[in-house]
């Protein structure tokens, strides 16, 4: 379908030109593209879709891939102006895709890993596009360097590794430019996906921390674009996450993906609580998948952590460097235990506590001296500063003082190799490793257990030399911190908290230790579930997700609100339209019969506001309403009769149903009747106490006691104790009233006991009725409210209006607030209501005096 999108609300009203997305040339089309905030599809735009049967019949799939680095290694040639790439082949962002369809052609878009000189950019552009299908996004220096060294590192990954910035040297303070840096690089990304995109056919797919802004970005162009998002680093707690002053804009980014991407569940636990405590916004399981419902788009929480590519790995083993590597290691550590750590120079790597675990290994246990060496390779540090070079220091000195004290002639307990170490070199390092050492103490996921266990189950070829005997029994061992992301997929690793040094240099004893048959059997869980979760399965599991999630796409109708990086996508009912004053105040002239529902609280009554009281305002429009002869007027509250009565005790003609039509009085010289058969109340007898048990240990929690109804409050509770305590006295209170003429249900911070059958909904079924029954079957239904409680009215008025018997009507079911409802039309607010309502006030005043009096609203 082609897109529409707008600059902004106000374009809805005016003559607008969409642009046309079209694909003309195979590898890659370019697309018109203007600012835009939302878009909106009706049934005669199909003719020009770009998603339309004819055009996406003969259309590949395609998938763009944006990540801070291009998969590209780059280096000058030897005049020293021009530049020479090729693919990076340790990159993931290469090696998935061997998950991705055959025939899906991948684009990528990100940062070189070089610097380009400005007057080069658009050859070194073209002849990527040509030669790779990258697409490299070039900014100056400077804001390059904020964006990466400065928000990225300095603020992001400390902050996401559970570095607070409780001093200017510990975590570095928030800095507004560093923000605004990475607010526009993360723009210049979405530029560059906007020049290539189709939107309704392309599937971008977003990696990393770096990018976290793009999906709001991209899907204020774009409504419908099937967006994913994978977070490679882990996610704090919600303690953590708060301190960041832009903690709201980052996570409404994210949530304007379809799906959103974690290794663990911990991580994904640590979003779904920030979303809840931050945004108020509750997650849902439903048949093995997680989600949140955001404005009406259901954004899927995916927890997979990535694999290795095996075939990669597998032949590398079977390299001749790779071979004589071996060989080498083999005489240069002969007769000696040779434990293996492999880490960048981070302060998160936990390098420094490893070897300090080795000096206590050697320490406690003298008969491993001259035995056990620990090979720490130390990967060039990505990042700069003051606390990577304090990380040096501290390597340093405490190999210095090991080797002193516990080395000899042709002994060094720590060999230490800070340099790159090549692919066929590492995997040499593997495989003469009896065991594998990773004492991070905070690392999104870490993928040298998965290579270390590959390369220590070897190939015939290694077999054949290294080996004496046919088919050798393979073994391995792993020391890993519970800290790291792979650490809860290796159920046979001896899992350690780094910071115990005296318990991991116990556990690296007890690895030495183990008895073989131990070590196989570890060894071939381990293998079985790397080899079968690898980099493929994870990139073809998290895609058969994604495109769960945007099945429906092109069926939605979208709708865009809010500016900035507050704007999201509001997905609503293809007939759901707001509610224009002018047509209903038509059709409620042109009816006899008209009946009026009116929700209180959020309707006509702010939320947050502490006085309830009406104002003289929706008095004077209420009274208009009930003096109208040919109208019947309702509040249907969940408030008790009292306050209700004594509120509108100046509406003598208005109907109150309150506590959600429980009790129903049509005007107030009448008496209240019940909707349903009165009840013996003995049952609170036992829910109360019950409630008060969980009130008492549930700080911020209270009990409103009803007439009919027992309702437990926890909205000013802690967000997660509060939403576990309401589970627990959902079952508790269902499990002792199961006998009892009673529903107990849970809403949104509330678990409410109420009797069977009551809802306003009834209210709706039972006025019809009995206004079918006098002969007066109205001919005009208005209903608006704003919550869960009224949807139940919208129901129940749709379900009436179907029925073969029902009387004709113009039928108005309206919420208030542009969201998700039942009903079919929508007011953005009370301000929207009281207007719309003072309208129908005074239609009936002008025609009030032409009309003979009725006695409709004599009950």
């Amino acid at each position: 379908m082609t897109s529409r999108s707008y600059t902004n609300l106000l374009d809805l009203t005016g003559d607008y030109n969409p642009p046309v997305f079209s694909r003309q040339l195979k590898r890659m089309p370019r697309t018109m593209t203007v600012p835009g905030v939302l878009s909106e599809y009706r049934d005669d735009e199909l003719t020009n879709s770009v998603a339309s049967d004819a055009p996406s019949s003969i259309l590949q799939d395609r998938c763009i891939i944006v990540a801070n680095t291009l998969p590209l290694n780059a280096e000058k040639r030897a005049d020293g102006i021009s530049w020479s790439f090729s693919w990076d082949h340790d990159s993931l962002l290469l090696q998935l895709k061997d998950g991705l369809p055959e025939d899906m052609e991948v684009i990528y878009i990100g940062f070189l890993k070089c610097d380009i000189e400005p007057d080069q950019q658009e050859e070194v552009a073209a002849h990527l596009l040509e030669m790779f299908n990258c697409i490299p996004a070039f900014v100056s220096e400077d804001l390059r360097d904020r964006f990466y060294n400065g928000f990225c590192k300095h603020t992001l990954w400390p902050l996401f590794h559970y570095m607070l910035p409780l001093t200017p040297d510990h975590g570095g303070r928030f800095d507004r430019g560093l923000w605004q840096a990475y607010v526009s690089v993360n723009k210049t990304f979405a530029a560059k996906v906007m020049e290539v995109i189709a939107p309704e056919d392309d599937i971008v797919w977003v990696h990393d921390y770096h990018l976290m802004l793009l999906p709001t970005l991209l899907r204020k162009k774009c409504s419908r674009v099937k967006l994913g998002f994978f977070l490679h680093s882990p996610f704090p707690s919600s303690e953590i996450y708060r301190t960041l002053p832009v903690r709201d804009e980052l996570l409404r980014a994210l949530l304007n993906a379809d799906v959103i991407g974690f290794h663990t569940f911990d991580y994904a636990r640590h979003f779904l609580s920030c979303c809840s405590r931050m945004l108020g916004i509750e997650y849902e399981s439903k048949r093995g998948y997680i989600g949140l419902e955001y404005y009406g788009r259901n954004v899927t929480i995916k927890i997979m952590p990535v694999g290795i590519h095996m075939g990669q790995l597998q032949a590398g083993l079977n390299l001749p460097e790779t071979e004589e590597k071996i060989a080498e290691l083999n005489e240069q550590f002969k007769g000696k235990i040779v434990l293996l750590g492999l880490d960048d120079m981070d302060i998160f790597k936990g390098i420094g506590l490893k070897l300090l675990a080795m000096e206590q290994l050697l320490n406690e246990y003298p008969e491993r001296r001259g035995k056990v060496v620990m090979v720490q390779i130390v990967n060039p540090a990505r990042g700069k500063g003051k606390d990577v070079a304090e990380v040096q220091t501290e390597v340093y000195s405490t190999v210095e003082r090991v080797n002193q004290r516990f080395g000899c002639a042709g002994y060094e307990p720590i060999v230490l190799l800070e340099r790159h170490v090549p692919f066929h070199e590492r995997l040499a390092f593997y495989t003469v490793a009896e065991c594998c050492v990773v004492t991070a103490v905070r690392d999104g996921m870490n993928l040298i257990p998965y290579e270390y266990i590959v390369s220590r189950q070897g190939s015939e070829k290694l077999d054949a030399r290294f080996s004496s005997i046919e088919n050798p029994p393979k073994k391995s061992l792993l020391v890993v911190s519970e800290f790291i992301g792979c650490s809860p997929s290796l159920s046979g690793a001896i899992r350690v908290n780094p910071w115990n040094v005296e318990a991991v240099a116990l556990s690296l004893n007890m690895a030495i230790t183990m008895p073989e048959a131990e070590k196989i059997m570890r060894h071939e869980k381990h293998f079985k579930y790397v080899s079968t979760h690898d980099v493929a399965y994870w990139a073809q599991s998290f895609m058969t997700d994604l495109e769960r999630a945007c099945k429906d796409h092109l069926k939605r109708r979208c709708w865009g609100i809010g500016f900035g990086l507050n704007f999201r996508v509001i997905v609503l009912d293809p007939s759901f339209r707001k509610l224009i004053p002018e047509h209903i105040v038509s059709a409620y002239k042109r009816t006899t019969t008209r009946v009026i529902l009116l929700d209180y609280d959020g309707t006509m009554m702010p939320q947050a506001s502490v006085d309830k009281t009406p104002s003289p305002e929706v008095i004077s429009i209420l009274n208009s309403l009930c003096n109208d002869p040919k109208n019947v007027v309702f509040i249907v509250s969940g408030r008790g009769r009292k306050e209700l009565s004594d509120w509108f005790s100046s509406c003598t003609l208005l109907g109150i149903a309150a506590e959600h039509g429980y009790f129903i009085r049509w005007k107030a010289e009448e008496d209240w009747e019940t909707c349903i058969p009165a009840l013996d109340f003995e049952w609170k007898r036992v829910a109360e106490p019950i409630m008060m048990l969980y009130t008492e240990s549930t700080d911020g929690s209270f009990i409103e006691a009803k007439e009919s109804a027992i309702v437990w409050h926890h909205q000013h509770a802690d967000p997660d104790f509060g939403s576990w305590q309401a589970k627990e006295l959902l079952d508790h209170l269902e499990s002792v009233l199961g006998n009892e003429p009673v529903t107990v249900t849970s809403g949104q911070h509330i678990v409410e006991v109420k009797p069977q059958g009551v809802s306003k909904g009834l209210v709706a079924e039972k006025l019809l009725a009995s206004m079918i029954s006098k002969g007066i079957p109205p001919d005009f239904f208005l209903c608006i409210g704003d919550d869960r409680s009224d949807e139940d009215m919208f129901e129940s008025i749709a379900n009436a209006m179907k029925a073969p018997d029902s009387p004709a009507a113009e039928v108005f079911a309206c919420t208030v607030g542009r969201k998700p409802s039942k009903a079919k039309y929508y007011l953005d607010d009370i301000v929207d209501v009281i207007n719309m309502l003072q309208g129908l006030a005074d239609a009936s005043l002008a025609g009030r005096r032409s009309l003979p009096h009725s006695s409709m609203n004599q009950g």
